[in-house]
């Protein structure tokens, strides 16, 4: 831990009273490569990519980079294309914004250790309240030298500072490297008047407009204070009124670094009524400079939510004797799920998420993981579920320990049970059946469709898990809609065949002229003759999905000599300057 412009060697030792005054200290910690090492912990053992991207309006974006792809001139925030056009080797992986932040939430929970709480740094740091803790590690420098130790274990780079305040610690922590801190008795306008303007944690516009103004360094903004009140109002009328004009902001640029005659300024005549006035519009702190300055030296409060570690329900049984058979593990199941009723009950909630643990005698632990429908804390539907799960259980020597977790669990209120001994024969529940179907058919096996927006009859349903909330995403009117764009009436319903192929098939059709009505077709080797033909219903391409040579479909309804009826279409007409001869297809089947 040293001192902004102070070696190792020189480390200033805090005094007697600075020990007993009891200050807030903050410590900030700064995770700059956080997505690429945690891709690295995640895939160990594969080729690392030289950046991971994300998808933009404007083309493939990156977020994060290694150090391979550094070095050849990569950097985030720059588009893909115009990293190719440096480095035409770069190897690029999907990042994981979501990921990332649930693994930075989990850090914050794991640096509990160094203070009483923690709170994120969104998007990739940590914020730990160490008042009165840098004692137990020997000092604030053992402190932070405990800290880089433990994050270099995990695989993480990190850069740790400490300071009075939450802002005085991040600007540490990103602009003076790894190990420096203010302490209580420093000036901080002195300590850290020499970072740029951006450790400031303020937005891109408004670093944008400070820069123009010639205000780079912080110590240049915190020399902006009061002059007089005729020089402030002046200056605040000139500023307001100038805006639009680059020449008078370059002048005034001018003013704020070295004054009229190119001196430098210890104090600016503009004043902070007028950084005032210009930014009293932004309510939001990272908006206005002004508001960072003060919390940064702790003239306002900067208020942080901490991160409160939430312990899922676990019940666990130490048995006296390890047990080999099964009968005498159902009664353990049936015991342990009756506790994790009651405490469900007890909490309000519900399990959506089990997992059950085994450790054998000889250390090995099997797990059995359940995800139900909806949440509940029904003891025997628990049991009846795990039960589907246990039958190649394999015991060995015996298990010693059984454990219950639900990983996930939501909120269920107490409801008023039934108090007729009737109401057992009521039948099961819909969220129980769909669990029953899962354990025995497997996972993503029990699915329902969904409609979606979109007139392609392939695309026009989706599938998802049979009881989550989401809405569809077709209206009532898109409902009333057809596939060609053309409003139905309420008497006259769409058409659609009961069964839709996953993939439309290519036949052979008969026909009169190449745009006249299908005679015959051959499909899977069987010649079909046509009786009975209905349409065409046109159905166009989706221009905003597909590529500008798409072809529209006409898709009949036919009936053949047999009785059977069939949905196919016919891709693109003749002379649509997009191919040759159309091709048919068989999309579905009626009967």
């Amino acid at each position: 831990m040293t001192e902004i412009g102070q070696s190792r060697a020189q480390e200033r030792h805090p005094s007697q009273e600075e020990k007993q005054s009891g200050a807030r200290r903050i410590v900030s910690i700064w995770l700059p490569n956080l997505a690429m090492d945690r891709w690295q912990l995640a895939h160990k053992g594969q080729a690392v990519p030289h950046a991971l991207i994300s998808d933009t309006a404007h083309g493939p974006r990156i977020e994060a980079v290694s150090d391979e792809g550094a070095r050849n001139g990569a950097q985030p925030g720059m588009m893909l294309a115009d990293a190719r056009a440096i480095f035409p080797e770069i190897t690029v992986h999907p990042s994981d914004a979501a990921g990332d932040l649930a693994f930075l939430e989990k850090l914050a929970v794991w640096a509990l250790r160094w203070g009483p709480w923690s709170a994120l740094d969104r998007p990739d740091g940590l914020l730990i309240d160490s008042s009165a803790v840098a004692h137990l590690f020997g000092g604030e420098a053992g402190l932070l030298e405990d800290i880089s130790e433990a994050f270099a274990k995990r695989g993480l780079r990190v850069s740790a500072a400490i300071a009075p305040t939450a802002g005085a610690a991040f600007a540490l922590s990103h602009y003076a490297g790894n190990g420096t801190a203010l302490s209580a008795g420093d000036d901080p306008i002195e300590r850290l008047s020499d970072l740029p303007i951006a450790a400031l944690r303020l937005d891109d516009d408004v670093l944008t407009v400070l820069r123009r103004l010639g205000v780079k360094r912080l110590g240049q903004l915190a020399a902006i204070e009061g002059g007089n009140s005729a020089s402030s109002a002046s200056s605040s009328r000139n500023l307001e009124g100038n805006r639009q004009h680059g020449p008078a902001v370059r002048a005034l640029s001018s003013n704020l670094q070295h004054g009229p005659a190119g001196r430098p300024l210890s104090r600016d005549p503009v004043g902070r009524d007028a950084l005032h006035r210009r930014f009293r519009n932004r309510k939001s702190p990272s908006a206005n400079p002004l508001i960072r300055l003060d919390q940064m030296l702790g003239k306002v409060p900067e208020p942080l939510l901490p991160v409160i570690p939430q312990s899922m329900p676990l019940v666990q049984r130490r048995l006296m004797e390890p047990i080999r058979h099964r009968s005498l593990l159902d009664q353990v199941l049936r015991d342990l799920s009756a506790d994790m009723a009651r405490t469900l009950e007890g909490k309000s909630q519900g399990a959506r998420r089990l997992e059950l643990a085994l450790w054998r005698v000889d250390d090995e632990v099997i797990m059995r993981h359940l995800e139900l429908a909806s949440a509940t804390r029904n003891a025997d539907h628990m049991c009846r579920l795990f039960a589907a799960k246990l039958d190649d259980i394999e015991a060995g020597f015996g298990i010693e320990m059984v454990r219950l977790r639900a990983s996930w669990a939501q909120p269920l209120a107490l409801g008023q049970a039934d108090l007729e001994a009737a109401a057992q024969a009521h039948g099961t529940s819909l969220a129980a059946c769909i669990d029953r179907l899962t354990v025995r058919l497997g996972e993503g096996a029990v699915r329902r469709p969904v409609p979606h927006s979109s007139h392609v009859p392939e695309r026009a349903q989706g599938w998802q898990k049979p009881l989550e909330g989401q809405a569809s995403t077709l209206s009532t009117s898109a409902l009333q809609t057809n596939m060609s764009g053309h409003e139905q009436s309420s008497a006259a319903p769409l058409k659609r065949p009961l069964k839709l192929l996953e993939r439309a098939e290519q036949i052979a059709v008969l026909y009169a002229t190449p745009d006249g009505l299908p005679k015959r077709f051959r499909w899977r080797g069987t010649l079909h003759d046509i009786t009975k033909v209905a349409g065409p219903e046109r159905i166009a391409p989706e221009w905003w999905r597909e590529k500008g040579g798409a072809r529209l479909r006409d898709y009949y309804r036919i009936e053949d000599d047999r009785g059977r009826r069939y949905w196919i279409y016919r891709q693109g007409i003749v002379g649509d300057g997009r191919g040759g001869l159309p091709n048919w297809y068989l999309h579905g089947l009626f009967a």
